[in-house]
This record gives structure tokens, C-alpha cells and sequence, in this order.
């Protein structure tokens, strides 16, 4: 099963994540991909997969996102080896 939480950026995603994920336990969290800079207090990996920008446009040509998107100038995605490793481990989303 996927759940997918969708709204504007700014709009309290994760905050509503992190609750999901205290109630159902089972879910797994899906880090997505940018191309825009890290904040402090942030980790690689657990908030975002930082990468460049021009290995996000090769991520495109490959075909290796599920969906993606600019905002503000930057890309954001999900990348299909977040779920394909999480499907096959058995796992929620």
C-alpha cells in the first residue's frame, strides 16, 4: 500500500508524516531527491538525497524517478530505488 501526501511546499508535509509514522509504525518514510542545497540541521539520506543537478537530469534521461519536479529553481523527486528497495523488503509506504 502507498500513501501519498500531497501539498504545496511550506504547507506541513512533514510535520504530518512524522505523525503518521508515530501511529503506523509500519509505513516507511520514501527521502526524496534534490538538487537544492542543504539546510543546517539536516542529513543526507534521512531528509533529502542531495545531489547536483546535472546527476538529477541524468536521473531523468534514465528514467529513474517515479515523479519530479522544479520548485523555486531546484529539483525535487522520488526515486524508483526508494521503492523498489521498500517493496521488496516488504514494506509500507
Amino acid at each position: 500500500m502507498f500513501l501519498v501526501i500531497c501539498a504545496p511546499s511550506g504547507a506541513g508535509k512533514t510535520t504530518v508524516i512524522k505523525e503518521i509514522l508515530k501511529i503506523f509504525p509500519f509505513f516507511k518514510f520514501s527521502v526524496s531527491a534534490t538538487t537544492r542545497k542543504i539546510r543546517k540541521g539536516e542529513q543526507n539520506g534521512k531528509d533529502y538525497y542531495f545531489i547536483t543537478r546535472q546527476d538529477f537530469e541524468q536521473k531523468i534521461k534514465n528514467n529513474e524517478l517515479v515523479e519530479w519536479e522544479i520548485v523555486y529553481g531546484d529539483y525535487y523527486g522520488t526515486l524508483k530505488s526508494e521503492i523498489d528497495k521498500s517493496l521488496s523488503d516488504g514494506l509500507d509506504f
